[in-house]
């Protein structure tokens, strides 16, 4: 009787409340799909340059992969973080614990991406920041699950600090978004500064979403400073620019020093006002034959080439993937340890590593903004002035506090 009870009642189940057991059985993926999930700004301040172009590219890795991986699916979902880290850790909460995502890619945001960290470093999975810049992701709250991808406010410092003073700014004032991405770019550009022997006059910290900075670029304009640094991304940054050139600052001789600045950035702000603006980045599209191919590639489907993040989000996609196939397994652990033990090699990284931080090495880029006329199109708008190699762009492992490396 009871034997038949339990055959009734195993007919009576749905074919996916019985699949994570055959899934894993026979593939080594668990619920027989692997699923990725991709959460980033897709509506406020940072939507240009993250946004829907990151699914673009996320779409165009899995799709390349063959939409398989050890014979399983790959599923993909993508949620709006809305700069919020309730709402973002909401978001990643259901994918994990409803949703049964494995991984999660972008956290666009600081303050999102370090709550979101934790949160994979307790449910044990696997999170990859493409897109969020502070430090403090491979410092103190670094994750034995966590991959920190593109960039960071240490190699975004170091490459424009140094290119800035080297051209005479020496004296700086900060505005800076008064959350853990500015407040951690600020600190890092701060210590680069007072390292090369200039000084830091003020500064102001900014809500974000701020649209009027008259009040602080006229503190800048009376501190005696020669450079206004902008600790501020995405639609800030690009008001903070524009402002400054309508109030005449740059023709007084005060430059801005692009913290993080991206290519739909300079053509928001037009190359009339952004000449001559140096900053690092990680990737340009018309730096070589396979960064123009992905660049067409994306164009046709998001209308234009990708930012740094946007592109970064293949290879990130890729890389796991290939752990995934290598591991044969979705399995966390097995997973983080091919990701570690594998080169990343692709259209814009040679023989990047993942470090004990998390830390991705790869070489960075510094960048100028052209001069109107010298652009031979719409998104001609940059030229690599030198390329800074991973292992000089980075903060060194035993700087960072993670205590994993201890």
């Amino acid at each position: 009787m009871n034997r038949r009870l339990l055959l009734a009642g195993a007919a009576a189940l749905p074919l996916a409340a019985i699949r994570p057991t055959e899934g894993r059985t026979q593939s080594g993926i668990s619920d027989g799909v692997v699923k990725i999930g991709v959460l980033d700004d897709m509506s406020g301040v940072f939507a240009d340059q993250q946004g829907m172009g990151d699914v673009v590219s996320a779409r165009l890795a899995i799709e390349d992969f063959g939409g398989r991986v050890n014979g399983m699916p790959i599923e993909l979902v993508h949620g709006d973080l809305q700069n919020r880290p309730d709402v973002g850790m909401a978001i990643a909460r259901r994918w994990y614990d409803q949703e049964r995502v494995d991984a999660i890619f972008g956290l666009g945001n600081s303050a999102v991406a370090l709550a979101v960290q934790n949160l994979s470093r307790e449910r044990r999975k696997i999170d990859v920041v493409v897109a969020a810049g502070t430090t403090d992701l491979t410092g103190p709250g670094c994750s034995p699950y966590g991959v920190h991808w593109t960039y960071d406010n240490y190699a975004l410092s170091r490459g424009t600090v140094g290119a800035v003073m080297q051209g005479g700014g020496r004296r700086w004032f900060f505005i800076t978004s008064d959350y853990a991405f500015g407040h951690s770019l600020e600190a890092n550009a701060t210590a680069a500064i007072r390292a090369l022997g200039g000084q830091v006059v003020g500064g102001a910290r900014v809500p974000l979403g701020e649209t009027d900075y008259s009040s602080h670029l006229v503190r800048a304009a009376g501190s005696g400073a020669n450079v206004v640094g902008i600790a501020a991304a995405g639609t800030d940054f690009i008001n903070i620019v524009k402002q400054m050139g309508e109030f005449g600052l740059m023709r007084r001789g005060i430059q801005p020093a692009a913290l993080l600045c991206l290519l739909t950035n300079v053509k928001a702000i037009g190359l009339e006002t952004a000449q001559g603006m140096v900053f690092t980045e990680a990737y340009y599209w018309d730096q070589n034959d396979a960064t123009r191919a992905y660049a067409e590639r994306f164009a046709r489907i998001h209308g234009r080439p990708p930012t740094m993040f946007q592109a970064s989000m293949w290879g990130a996609v890729t890389h796991y993937l290939k752990a995934v196939q290598a591991a044969g397994t979705d399995a966390t652990e097995p997973v983080m340890a091919k990701m570690r033990e594998m080169p990343i090699n692709d259209f814009m990284t040679n023989n990047g590593t993942i470090r004990a931080d998390g830390r991705v090495i790869r070489d960075m880029y510094l960048m100028r903004a052209k001069r109107p006329g010298q652009n031979r199109g719409e998104w001609d708008l940059l030229e690599v002035v030198q390329t800074i190699p991973g292992n000089e762009a980075f903060r060194p492992l035993n700087e960072g506090g993670c205590p994993l490396v201890r």
